[in-house]
């Protein structure tokens, strides 16, 4: 990759692994369906200011949009947060280390993509690690382990985005594709959001950090997102994983006091080197 292809990917990781964080403060006031409506609703907004997002896209390209809406946005930011009431950001973000591993594996069972037999041991080995991680979450309360389970879904949906984001970002441009998913994804997350707004108290904070996460996280991020799909391809793009957990424990460590096992560190240290297996050509 070219040198602004590495900046961008590093860009992201950064700023993704400090979502979790601002997912965690969100929900010390809002609800989770709150959370994701305000994300999202952030992150369309701030596109709607940019006026290459506005640039047409043929209707013909629609209900493809719609579903990477739903597989990169409404879906997996609706499963976050939820999670979230129950495991701690640091072990979202390292369950997160697993998106290259979906990817590879929804691109060759769902797209047909060619995949040797390096990768597919990658996949093993990073699921391998992904059991590691998730073990004593889940031994330590039935809520626990829905939290992972939600993470996993989430990860899984993000795999079959990535593999429809570069095709569609390459036809018709990153910022067009992105805005118009993120509308719809935002218009889906109303319901749901209505609904756990009425149960939710106000906090300045917790909507700084919604916002936080929605104008960066999520409208600036997906869109330079998109672009670096179209120009490397799902497979490489999901390596912005590699430093997502780093950042997550950190930041869970230092601002909410959490505590990461040696369990969970030995488990995103084989997801990663998994991932990185995955990701080499064969």
């Amino acid at each position: 990759m070219a040198p602004t292809e590495w900046s961008v990917l590093l860009s992201l990781s950064l700023i993704w692994g400090g979502s979790f964080l601002f997912m965690a403060i969100g929900l010390e006031s809002f609800e989770p369906g709150l959370v994701t409506l305000l994300r999202v609703g952030f992150g369309a907004l701030t596109l709607l200011f940019v006026p290459a997002a506005r640039q047409p896209v043929p209707r013909a390209a629609m209900p493809r949009i719609a579903l990477l809406g739903v597989t990169w946005m409404a879906f997996p930011l609706t499963m976050f947060p939820i999670a979230q009431q129950w495991i701690d950001s640091s072990v979202a973000g390292m369950l997160n280390s697993g998106m290259p591993l979906m990817t590879v594996l929804i691109a060759w069972l769902a797209f047909g993509t060619q995949t040797g037999p390096r990768r597919l041991f990658g996949v093993l080995v990073g699921l391998v690690g992904i059991l590691v991680i998730s073990l004593p979450e889940a031994q330590v309360a039935g809520t626990n382990a829905a939290g992972v389970v939600l993470v996993l879904i989430a990860v899984s949906s993000y795999g079959v985005a990535v593999n429809l984001a570069g095709p569609l970002q390459r036809a018709y441009g990153s910022l067009p594709v992105i805005s118009r998913a993120l509308g719809i994804a935002t218009l889906i997350c109303v319901p749901f959001g209505v609904v756990d707004g009425a149960q939710s108290s106000f906090s300045w904070g917790s909507l700084a950090a919604c916002a936080a996460v929605g104008i960066g996280g999520t409208g600036i991020a997906y869109a330079f997102a998109g672009w670096l799909t179209g120009r490397v391809g799902a497979v490489r793009m999901s390596i912005v994983t590699y430093v997502i957990p780093l950042v997550s424990i950190v930041l869970g460590v230092v601002f909410r006091d959490e505590t990461v096992s040696a369990w969970a560190i030995a488990g995103t240290i084989i997801v990663l080197t998994g991932a990185f297996l995955s990701s080499r050509v064969d």
